[in-house]
């Protein structure tokens, strides 16, 4: 059995009226779509965030990087867009199409975004 390595980007800090909270559970839920595609997902806002304060600019610039770190050896990045693209997730792209990486763009089922929706 082949299991892809798989960078996720989706959203995380606030954005269009939706919160973090709201994005944590998106990315959850991102994750569990990977696994069922037969993926090993990787996502920096989920994992370095425990760690690291994406308020404070140093510790957010460190947190870019090193989930750019894990990138350079995916098999593809996989975007999740049921919530838009933000400003970090769009740099991001950017970097990995400038890199020649392989781009995915995903959405989940819409029952699961509405409930998303309404869990606040």
């Amino acid at each position: 059995m082949t299991i892809r390595r798989v960078v996720v980007e989706s959203p995380y800090k606030v954005t269009q009226g939706y919160s973090i909270e709201q994005h944590t559970l998106y990315l959850q839920h991102c994750l569990q779509d990977c696994i069922s595609r037969g993926e090993s997902p990787y996502a920096s806002h989920k994992f370095l965030t425990e760690f690291l304060d994406d308020d404070v600019p140093e510790e957010r610039a460190f947190g870019i990087e090193a989930g750019l770190a894990w990138g350079r050896d995916a098999d593809a990045i996989v975007v999740y867009t049921d919530f838009d693209i933000s400003h970090g997730m769009a740099s991001s792209i950017e970097h990995y199409k400038s890199v020649g990486k392989a781009i995915e763009y995903r959405t989940l089922d819409r029952r699961i975004v509405d409930d998303i929706v309404r869990s606040v």
